[in-house]
């Protein structure tokens, strides 16, 4: 089954009712500049009421190494996500599990995935003066072409009416999705969520009916 993070987190009652529909990962942002930016604070206090197997993820955009890392320590991140511009040589000298975000525009976006020793790659849609959250897709025919670099999540646009079909074009590690099950930015839809959650579930049956 393709594993599911929701990004966005900024409060307990979202956090733990995407844990009951059964999701792998939650995401909670670190950037000045999202609409969806928790503090430290609020995150380690989520964080630290979260039951056990659940992977949680800390998102930073060109912010420093040693900002990264006194912030996983303090609020316990199992894995830090780099949504900027951050090099290959960047990534290496962080300690623990990294996912890199590669903006996708065309083939040619994904030729730099060669460079980096990560563990997964996340990929979102390119659009100018943005790091992420843009709510759009890209040719996913490119998400199959980079599964050839590495460990593939596929974001960018995802939404409870479309995930089914992307998990099945793509068959990616995982899927991540914020703007898609929202109400406003940072706050979930519940509804939403398990429409999403539901539909990632029903690809099993969707690729039977394919073949």
């Amino acid at each position: 089954m393709t594993k599911i993070k929701i990004c966005g987190i900024t409060n307990l009652d979202d956090a733990l009712f995407v844990i009951r529909l059964g999701v792998d990962a939650l995401g909670f942002i670190f950037a000045a500049e999202s609409l969806r930016q928790v503090c430290p604070e609020t995150a380690r206090e989520i964080i630290g009421q979260l039951p056990p197997f659940i992977t949680t993820v800390g998102v930073f955009v060109n912010q420093g190494l040693e900002y990264i890392q006194n912030l996983r320590e303090f609020c316990r991140l199992d894995v830090v996500q780099l949504q900027g511009e951050e090099t290959p040589e960047f990534c290496r000298l962080l300690e623990g599990r990294i996912i890199k975000a590669i903006r996708v525009r065309d083939a040619e976006s994904l030729s730099v995935m060669q460079d980096y020793q990560v563990n997964a790659f996340l990929l979102d849609t390119y659009q100018a003066g943005q790091s992420g959250g843009t709510g759009k897709t890209f040719d996913w025919r490119l998400a199959v072409q980079a599964k050839e670099y590495g460990t593939i999540i596929l974001s960018g646009g995802l939404n409870p009416q479309n995930v089914r079909e992307a998990i099945g074009q793509v068959q990616p590690y995982a899927v991540d999705t914020a703007s898609g099950v929202e109400i406003s930015p940072g706050v979930k839809d519940w509804k939403k969520l398990e429409e999403f959650v539901a539909a990632c579930g029903s690809v099993k049956s969707f690729m039977k009916e394919r073949d």
